[in-house]
């Protein structure tokens, strides 16, 4: 029984790739004047939650001045396609 379990274990292990890409959604703006952009980031696997990725998101686009607002949704390659054209520029920028 041990080595049927083993066995199936390893089967499963070895199917294929066990995590999906991650990606978000998030709203954020700049000061002075006032800009505000809508986006779409690929995020690590350690950071696909929304709690996880408000912080990765929030230093990427802090980098250029960026103020994260709110981090609309956290989703894999399905969704991916859909948002392309609202992010425009800000598609996969950071």
């Amino acid at each position: 029984m041990k080595r049927f379990l083993s066995s199936l274990l390893l089967a499963i292990l070895l199917s294929g790739p066990a995590f999906a890409d991650c990606y978000a959604d998030y709203k954020a703006k700049r000061d002075n004047p006032l800009r505000l952009h809508y986006g779409v980031i690929e995020l690590p696997e350690a950071a696909c939650s929304t709690d996880a990725a408000r912080s990765e998101i929030d230093s990427r686009i802090g980098r250029d001045g960026w103020q994260l607002l709110t981090v609309v949704s956290v989703f894999d390659e399905n969704g991916l396609n859909q948002r392309r054209e609202a992010a425009g520029d800000f598609f996969l920028r950071y």
